[in-house]
């Protein structure tokens, strides 16, 4: 069970920073191209998820690695879980429903972070 939550916790890890990266770093006009939503709200809206989805991304697997502060991997992964279910009640009000799969499927995967590195199979 701990190689298939390293494996998720990876995924998301490496999932998560790259699209935040991008939200927190591409230009308006070129994200906008990329994801539809954000010509209608701020730009300060996709740079802060971004940068959420940076740190969550990184607390997903630096306290297992590094054996420091490893609950942080529980908050980290239930904060992304709940930035997911955020983002499919966007997309719904938006009747974007390809990106709410998207998102169910992300939570999902975060939820069992949080219930195996909580309960299954903690750190230490």
């Amino acid at each position: 069970m701990n190689i298939v939550l390293w494996i998720i916790q990876g995924f998301l890890g490496i999932a998560f920073f790259i699209v935040g990266f991008l939200k927190s770093t591409q230009p308006g006009d070129k994200l906008a191209s990329m994801m539809p939503w954000v010509g209608d709200v701020s730009l300060r809206w996709p740079r802060f998820i971004g940068i959420c989805e940076m740190l969550g991304a990184l607390g997903l697997v630096l306290p297992g690695v590094t054996h420091i502060q490893t609950w942080l991997t529980v908050v980290a992964a239930g904060g992304l879980a709940m930035i997911m279910v955020d983002a499919a009640i966007f997309h719904r009000s938006r009747h974007e429903y390809a990106f709410i799969l998207v998102n169910i499927v992300l939570f999902v995967l975060a939820v069992l972070v949080v219930v195996g590195r909580w309960i299954l199979v903690p750190f230490g």
